[in-house]
């Protein structure tokens, strides 16, 4: 089943905004971050400009794996830089194919180089399974509105 939903009604849900930090930031200020908001990454921003995204997984492979020190490494030395970003058109499904071929958690959402949010899959798959669960819903009630009888 193929979901038409788009990453900008998720967003209308969700909400709109994000968590970011500055490129200059510690490792260890960004886990601060991540574990008072309960997020697994955040978006490196510089002027209004996405530089990339640090995430839980660039910190185990990058600091802890290194022997680097959370609190002597930037999180410029640690982002994945040149993130994986979608526009509010795109579709969820999109979204998938997207997160599956590129290996990635989390899609920063952009209109014309503005970051509007993030998507983590966590997202897409509770919208997507949300709108499964609403079609079952309608095609119950299309069946039992049709006498149909099995």
């Amino acid at each position: 089943m193929s979901t038409t939903k788009t990453v900008g009604q998720v967003l209308k849900v969700k909400g709109f905004g994000y968590h970011g930090v500055g490129p200059d930031a510690t490792a260890y200020d960004a886990l601060e971050i991540m574990d008072e908001k309960n997020i697994g990454a955040l978006l490196v921003v510089e002027n209004g400009k996405l530089l990339g995204v640090f995430s839980e997984r660039d910190y185990a492979r990058k600091v802890i794996l290194k022997g680097r020190s959370s609190k002597n490494t930037t999180v410029r030395d640690l982002m994945s830089g040149q993130p994986v970003v979608v526009e509010p058109g795109r579709t969820l499904q999109e979204c998938m194919v997207l997160m599956t071929e590129r290996r990635v958690r989390h899609l920063p959402v952009l209109e014309n180089d503005v970051i509007l949010g993030m998507l983590s899959i966590g997202d897409v798959v509770n919208a997507i399974i949300s709108e499964q669960g609403s079609t079952i819903e309608e095609l119950e009630e299309y069946i039992a509105g049709t006498g149909y009888r099995a």
